[in-house]
């Protein structure tokens, strides 16, 4: 199988927008055929991954590709960085601000949900320049 490959830009600080990438990508997953407990599991790692740029970030860019064997997502912020990636894994522990939070947002559930919900996870993050998250769902 020729891989599909989507592109999706992230608008940061507009939360009337988040959803919209992770929503595109379930549609053409399912048009592919793609198991629904996979595209269940994609799209809950690229939602989550979406917030992130909104609530941390000016935003950012994501990358997918399904070829058959799975789905790699790839997404790129343009954000402040993560200061302590370990401590930004643990559950709960979110720097969202109050504004946020009241929105219903910045419960400190992103990250752990995307590695949950991933079959691979890596987080790369430079203070300054941005974060990295690539995860892949295996079928």
């Amino acid at each position: 199988m020729e891989p599909v490959r989507e592109h999706y830009e992230v608008d940061g600080d507009n939360f009337q927008l988040a959803g919209q990438a992770s929503s595109a990508m379930k549609r053409v997953l399912r048009s592919l055929g793609v198991p629904p407990d996979a595209i269940r599991r994609a799209a809950i790692c690229m939602y989550e991954g979406e917030i992130n740029m909104v609530i941390h970030a000016s935003g950012g860019t994501i990358d997918v590709e399904f070829d058959g064997l799975g789905i790699l997502m790839q997404l790129r912020d343009r954000g402040p960085g993560i200061e302590n990636p370990e401590l930004a894994m643990t559950e709960g522990w979110s720097t969202a601000t109050d504004s946020v939070r009241d929105l219903g947002f910045g419960a400190g559930m992103g990250l752990p949900n995307m590695k949950r919900c991933s079959d691979e996870f890596s987080l790369s993050s430079e203070v300054g320049v941005g974060t990295t998250v690539i995860m892949k769902i295996v079928l």
